[in-house]
C-alpha cells in the first residue's frame, strides 16, 4: 500500500498542515479477476448471498468475514442497507454471536488483555498495529452484556459491533476504531467448563485487583493513545457506575450503558411529550429495572424536567424506581448507594413489590422497563396505564428482544391505539384499527456516533454531562415533519449519519462552552461551517 503526504488546512488550528494518507490499493492486474467483473454488480451480489443465509447469526457470520475480508463493500452494504444491517451486526443478533464467540471463532479483531498482563499492559497496548491512527475504542470487561450476564472474554462482538456502527453511523475511519476486551476471569461456569472457550479460566478477579488493573490500563490508553475516546461498555451495574465515576474527569470517555441509554431514552421521551396533552411538569415516571441502565436513564431524565423549568429536586419527585426488591424508597433495607438518589422519601409502608400495585400508587404517565424480564409488562398492566392517561408512554427498553417487557402488538392492543411506544429491540410494523403503525426503537446507535465523532473531532478532555445531553437533544429535534406526522419517537435509521452530523454539532459546541475542547479553532466556525466540517471529516466507503 501506498502511503501519501497530502497538504490540508487544519480549521481547528489555523494552519496548513500535512497528512499521512494510505491510499488504495490499485485494481488486480489484468487477468487476476473475471472479465465481466463489476463492483457495482459484485454489491448486489454479495447482498443476494446475505439475504440467502437462513439464520440472523449466519448472516453475522458472513458480514464478519466480508468486512475481513473486503471492508469497502461491507460497509457501502451496511450504509446503503442500515435498517436491514444494523440488527445482525448489533441488537439483537449480537447476543448470539456474543454466546456462540468461542465455537464461532475464525481469526481475531481487536486487543485482548487478561489480569495476567498486569504490569505490562502498556506494552500489550502497542502492539496495535494502527497505534497513530486510533482514535475511538469500544472497551468492555463482558461481565454484563446485555441480558445475558457474565460472558467473560465471549463479550467481545459487542465491541466489534458497536465499533461498526460508528464507522457506518457517523463516518468514524475503520482504521481508527479499536476493540477491546479485558479479561479478568469470568462466573460463569458453562464457560469455565467449556473445552472452546478462549477466555481465563478463572473466576473473577477480586476487587483489589480489578481497581488496580484499571487504574494501570486507563493510565496506559492515555500514554499509547493521547487523541483516544473510550466508550465502557457493559460493566457490571457496580463497576460501571465506579469506573465511569473514577476516571470520567481524567481521561475522554464515557458509559454507553449508563449515559448513552439515557440520552436515547430522553430524546424518546422529549419526542413522546410533544404527542402527549400533558404538560412537562405532569409528568411521572415508572422505572421497572434498577440497574446501572435503569439508574443512569433515571439520572438523564431529570434533564426532562429541568429544562421544562423544575429544579432537580423537584426534577426526583417525578421519578420513581422498582427494582427486584419492588418500590425503591428511604425505609427499605438493602438499597444500593447509586440507587439511594431516587429513593423515594414520601413513602414510609410495607415493601411494595407488586408492580400493578405500584402502578396503581404512583399513577404514573410513562413506565420505562429496564428489568430484562420478559412480558414483565402484562395485558393487565398496560390497560392500567392506558386508564390512568391519554397517551401513555410505555418504553419496554431490555435487550435482547426475547428479553423485552412486552412487544409493540401487545402494548397497541391493549392500549386500544394510545401508547406512545418505543423499545430497545426492533419490532415490526403492525397493522391496528385500519391503519398502519409503526413502532420506534430506542437504539443506542442514535447517540453513540454522534456523540463520539463530535468528542474526537473537538479533542474533547472528557465527555461531560451537558454535551450527553446536548446529544439527547439534538436527536429529539432531529424528526422530520413526515416523521412527526406519522407520530414516530425516533427519525429513520436510513437518516443516522446525517443525524449524527447534527448531533457532533450539537456536542462541539457544548464542549465548547464548558472548556473542555482542545481543537479550539472550531471556535471560529459559524453553525453552518461547523456542520460542513463535520460532513468533511465523515469516511465514506
Amino acid at each position: 500500500m501506498t502511503i501519501v503526504l497530502t497538504p490540508y488546512w487544519s480549521a481547528a488550528d489555523g494552519v496548513q498542515k500535512l497528512k499521512l494518507e494510505a491510499q488504495p490499493n490499485p485494481p488486480p492486474a489484468q487477468g487476476l479477476l473475471p472479465p465481466a467483473f463489476s463492483q457495482a454488480v459484485h454489491f448486489q451480489r454479495t447482498l443476494l448471498q446475505l439475504r440467502s443465509k437462513t439464520s440472523d447469526i449466519e448472516k453475522n457470520i458472513f458480514l464478519s468475514q466480508l468486512k475481513d475480508a473486503d471492508v469497502n463493500t461491507f460497509y457501502k452494504l451496511c450504509v446503503a442497507n442500515m435498517s436491514e444491517i444494523t440488527p445482525l451486526i448489533y441488537t439483537p443478533t449480537v447476543g448470539d454471536a456474543c454466546l456462540q464467540y468461542s465455537s464461532n471463532f475464525r481469526r481475531p479483531e481487536g486487543l485482548f488483555i487478561s489480569i495476567k498482563d498486569k504490569g505490562r499492559i502498556g506494552i500489550i497496548l502497542r502492539n496495535w498495529p494502527r497505534l497513530d491512527e486510533a482514535r475511538i475504542s469500544v472497551v468492555t470487561d463482558g461481565s454484563r452484556i446485555l441480558g445475558l450476564g457474565d460472558l467473560g472474554v465471549n463479550g467481545m462482538p459487542i465491541a466489534i459491533g458497536k465499533l461498526s456502527l460508528y464507522v457506518a453511523g457517523a463516518g468514524v475511519r475503520p482504521s481508527s476504531t479499536l476493540p477491546i476486551t479485558l479479561d479478568l476471569g469470568t462466573n460463569n461456569q458453562a464457560f469455565l467448563e467449556d473445552p472452546l472457550y478462549l477466555g481465563l479460566r478463572q473466576k473473577r478477579a477480586s476487587e483489589a485487583e480489578y481497581d488496580e488493573f484499571m487504574e494501570e490500563f486507563m493510565t496506559e490508553m492515555s500514554h499509547a493513545f493521547p487523541k483516544l475516546l473510550v466508550q465502557f461498555e457493559d460493566f457490571s451495574t457496580d463497576h460501571a457506575f465506579a469506573f465511569l465515576s473514577r476516571f470520567r474527569n481524567r481521561f475522554p470517555l464515557f458509559n454507553d450503558d449508563i449515559q448513552g441509554t439515557g440520552a436515547v431514552v430522553l430524546a424518546g421521551l422529549l419526542s413522546a411529550a410533544r404527542l402527549s396533552p400533558l404538560q412537562a411538569r405532569d409528568h411521572r415516571i415508572l422505572f421497572y429495572g434498577a440497574g446501572s441502565a435503569g439508574v443512569g436513564v433515571a439520572t438523564q431524565l431529570l434533564s426532562f424536567f429541568t429544562i421544562n423549568g423544575l429544579s432537580e429536586e423537584e426534577a426526583r419527585n417525578h421519578i420513581w424506581l422498582v427494582d427486584s426488591r419492588g418500590l425503591i424508597y428511604t425505609g427499605r433495607e438493602n438499597v444500593a448507594d447509586y440507587k439511594q438518589p431516587f429513593a423515594r422519601k414520601d413513602y414510609a409502608g410495607p415493601p411494595m413489590i407488586d408492580l400493578l400495585e405500584i402502578i396503581r400508587y404512583v399513577k404514573p404517565t410513562a413506565l420505562m422497563g429496564l428489568s430484562t424480564i420478559k412480558s414483565a409488562f402484562t395485558e393487565t398492566v398496560i390497560r392500567r396505564m392506558a386508564s390512568q392517561t391519554p397517551r401513555p408512554i410505555i418504553f419496554p427498553l431490555s435487550n435482547p428482544v426475547q428479553l423485552s417487557e412486552c412487544t409493540f402488538s401487545e402494548a397497541l392492543r391493549a392500549s386500544g391505539g394510545s401508547v406512545l411506544f418505543a423499545s430497545g429491540s426492533p419490532f415490526p410494523k403492525e397493522n391496528f384499527g385500519g391503519r398502519m403503525w409503526e413502532p420506534g426503537q430506542g437504539n443506542n446507535m442514535y447517540i453513540f456516533p454522534g456523540l463520539g465523532l463530535g468528542s474526537i473531532l473537538c479533542r474533547a478532555s472528557s465527555v461531560t454531562d451537558g454535551m450527553v445531553e446536548a446529544a439527547a437533544i439534538g436527536l429529539a429535534d432531529s424528526l422530520s415533519w413526515d416523521e412527526r406526522a406519522l407520530e414516530l419517537i425516533y427519525p429513520r435509521i436510513e437518516r443516522i449519519r446525517e443525524i449524527s452530523a447534527h448531533i457532533a454539532v450539537r456536542v462541539i459546541r457544548t464542549a465548547q462552552s464548558a472548556d473542555v475542547d482542545g481543537s479550539t479553532g472550531l471556535r471560529q466556525l459559524t453553525d453552518e461551517q461547523l456542520l460542513e466540517f463535520v460532513q468533511k471529516k465523515m469516511w465514506s466507503p
